[in-house]
């Protein structure tokens, strides 16, 4: 097998994690591709025998800190301000707690794996990891409109966020009931299944309830590979059936942080 062929199977579950890193599909995709573009001018620099999955995030987490974790002094003097001021911002509403996090509550490694893609010993991703939890049961509630036609995942979800502290806005099961549900409610975030029961789509749903109002999205799926190719407009927030409590934890408190888009 190539290293192509190797690192093909895991980039739509990388693409989820740079868009949750980033807030954006465009961001997030373009991280992506610049890694892609660094393992094919250096290949052998890649492997570190750890694995392709661990190195490919390991990559990432160097490009990563490369481009947010200079504090913006010195030979940056020439840079856009604005664009200085939106890397501090990532800099401060993204540490590397908040990536250990994510990295595994939503992509699922172990404190040990996080420790080698971070570089950090486990002992303090531990307490980092523990410091990111704490610091996302500080942070403000919402109301959550929740948009899944299947009665036990919807019960799930609704236990899952009064349990984290939000209100639970309403229970939508068709396209036509969660933008109804929506414009009824006070709902700062939308969690939503991609089918729904009357054949209609989430992601339609979440559209036309975005054009009323700017909110953060998730989006629930049991085949998240197939809209994270990078190839058109995708979800920025995914997370991949079955879940668990953790990954809406993290998926929510990263959702919330930033401008809500399905897409850049």
């Amino acid at each position: 097998m190539t290293l192509g062929d190797e690192i093909r199977g895991h980039l739509p579950y990388l693409r989820r994690y740079a868009r949750a890193l980033t807030g954006s599909q465009q961001h997030g995709d373009n991280f992506v591709h610049v890694l892609l573009e660094a393992i094919v001018a250096a290949p052998d620099e890649f492997r570190s025998g750890d694995g392709t999955r661990i190195d490919l995030y390991r990559g990432f987490h160097r490009i990563w800190e490369s481009a947010y974790l200079d504090d913006g002094e010195g030979d940056d003097d020439g840079e856009d301000p604005l664009v200085r001021a939106a890397h501090r911002r990532l800099i401060r509403i993204t540490p590397l707690g908040r990536q250990i996090l994510l990295l595994t509550a939503l992509e699922g490694f172990s404190v040990e794996e996080a420790s080698q893609i971070t570089g950090t010993d486990a002992a303090t991703v531990e307490t980092l990891l523990a410091d990111a939890v704490t610091d996302l049961d500080r942070e403000s509630r919402t109301s959550v409109l929740i948009i899944e036609d299947e009665p036990l995942i919807a019960m799930e979800l609704e236990q899952i966020v009064r349990d984290l502290g939000h209100d639970v806005a309403g229970i939508a099961t068709t396209h036509e009931d969660a933008v109804a549900a929506f414009e009824h409610t006070d709902a700062g975030l939308v969690l939503a299944d991609i089918q729904l029961a009357d054949g209609s789509s989430g992601i339609d749903a979440v559209q036309d309830i975005l054009a009323r109002a700017p909110v953060p999205a998730i989006f629930i799926t049991a085949y998240p590979e197939r809209l994270l190719t990078g190839g058109r407009v995708e979800p920025t927030f995914l997370i991949s059936k079955p879940f668990r409590e953790n990954t809406v934890r993290a998926a929510i408190s990263q959702s919330l942080l930033f401008t809500p888009q399905l897409a850049a």
